[in-house]
């Protein structure tokens, strides 16, 4: 049966959101409440709530139809095909070991086929697709989920790291571009990664931004200045006259795609630094530019 609440109160959207808007809520809530990561009681619904949600408002025939019609489009003779999907039976259970948590997850034997969904995609299905990766309804045997928290420049750059499972010592590679949420399929395991805020750099799928303050006089006079990169740093030029929360783009020095061709895009934001105290000259020196 699917829930009776508001598709857009679900993901805390309006009536007129874009698809990106649509997009980034369901990121942030379906990263909120992934069982893996919430072990809430009331983690698994909500889950399910916010993939119901998303895959109805991100399909733009759907999205009319619910406008249209309300939940009686999706329920059994409501006038459209797709119904609710209850989680089916299975077994699960989570263990610790060195980094790793991690957890078995069981279905009988059945595929996806062998879940009564009503209609609906299986919502961890919806999560893979959305974040890359495969789905564990799809497998038919014990399949161990491991979580592994890196730093912001590990996933921005891969990286390598060394660790112990099931008593075995092994080297797991890390791509470049992985993002916090992210699931790696690899021989007979899942790696979901938890990547750690940083101090300088933010992240938005591909692209980076960075605040960076400059002098009062450089944004009068103009001048250059380093800013940081997942590179290094890089010498930028500003322009005289430049007003604070200008936003600089640096094409192509943001972070490797991990499903397509090339990298993102760095946006730097020139906060202008203003002085709290000016002896007598300055004050002068400014009284007379004004």
């Amino acid at each position: 049966m699917t829930t009776k609440r508001d598709y857009y109160d679900i993901l805390g959207v309006s009536k007129n959101a874009s698809t990106e808007e649509i997009k980034k809520a369901y990121r942030k809530q379906a990263l909120e409440w992934h069982p893996d990561r919430n072990k809430s009681s009331q983690a698994a619904e909500k889950f399910k709530e916010v993939n119901e949600a998303y895959e109805v408002l991100s399909n733009p025939q759907k999205k009319q139809t619910y406008d249209q019609f309300g939940h009686a489009a999706f329920t059994p003779g409501g006038g459209a095909e797709y119904g609710g999907w209850p989680f089916g039976g299975g077994f699960s259970q989570t263990y610790k070991q060195g980094p790793f948590t991690y957890t078995y997850t069981t279905y009988g034997g059945q595929g996806a086929e062998g879940f009564d969904f009503g209609g609906f995609t299986d919502p961890f299905e919806i999560f893979e697709q959305f974040f890359g990766g495969g789905s564990p309804f799809r497998q038919t045997q014990r399949i161990p989920r491991y979580g592994l928290t890196l730093t912001f420049m590990e996933a921005a750059k891969g990286t390598e790291k060394e660790v112990r499972l099931d008593g075995q010592k092994k080297t797991i590679k890390i791509p470049a571009g992985v993002d916090d949420g992210s699931r790696i399929k690899f021989k007979d395991f899942y790696i979901t990664i938890d990547v750690k805020p940083d101090k300088t750099f933010q992240r938005d799928g591909a692209d980076v931004f960075v605040n960076q303050e400059i002098p009062l006089l450089t944004a009068i006079l103009g001048g250059v200045i380093e800013v940081p990169t997942i590179d290094g740093n890089l010498k930028l030029r500003v322009r005289p006259g430049t007003q604070s929360g200008t936003m600089v783009r640096l094409a192509g020095r943001g972070i490797k795609r991990l499903h397509g061709f090339g990298r993102g895009d760095q946006y730097v934001r020139l906060l202008v630094k203003i002085p709290e105290r000016l002896n007598r000259q300055q004050k002068e020196a400014l009284e007379e530019l004004e």
